[in-house]
């Protein structure tokens, strides 16, 4: 009796880690979709702006186009939906820069305003762990935070 129960046992959980193995899976950051207006004036901000570069756009579908991200993330710019898009500072893009302040100068020389999180122009946050932020916004409207790297 207690062989049989004991192979049972087993077996049910057997089963129940083999169901488990067929359901589990994992996940990890392919790409960002951005509607956009004007495509052509998206990626020239994203590409010599923030100096991403692009990429083949893989689906061949006429206005969508790609921007690499880095470690195999990407950007996907799309004109072809003319539904309107509601942007707010909470919806965003973030980034660390390498020469944050490099960054700032880029901006400020190209007129782009820039604010802190709650919103003051030209002021660039300092987090309590020493990182710099900024937000600004690409022509869309839609947000884009740049954090310094880490001390």
């Amino acid at each position: 009796m207690k062989k049989t129960l004991f192979l049972l046992l087993s077996f049910v959980f057997t089963v129940s880690i083999w169901a488990q193995d067929k359901n589990s899976f994992s996940l990890t950051m392919d790409h960002t979709a951005l509607s956009v207006k004007d495509l052509d004036r998206s990626v020239d901000f994203y590409t010599n702006v923030l100096k991403l570069k692009e990429i083949t756009n893989l689906t061949r579908k006429e206005g969508i186009r790609w921007i690499s991200l880095g470690d195999g993330k990407e950007l996907h710019l799309v004109s072809t939906i003319k539904d309107p898009v509601t942007i707010n500072r909470a919806v965003h893009l973030a980034f660390k820069a390498v020469n944050f302040d490099g960054l700032v100068k880029v901006l400020e020389n190209l007129k782009i305003t820039y604010s802190d999180w709650p919103g003051t122009i030209h002021k660039i946050n300092v987090r309590a762990d020493g990182i710099k932020q900024i937000y600004f916004q690409d022509p869309d409207g839609y947000w884009i935070e740049v954090n310094s790297v880490e001390k």
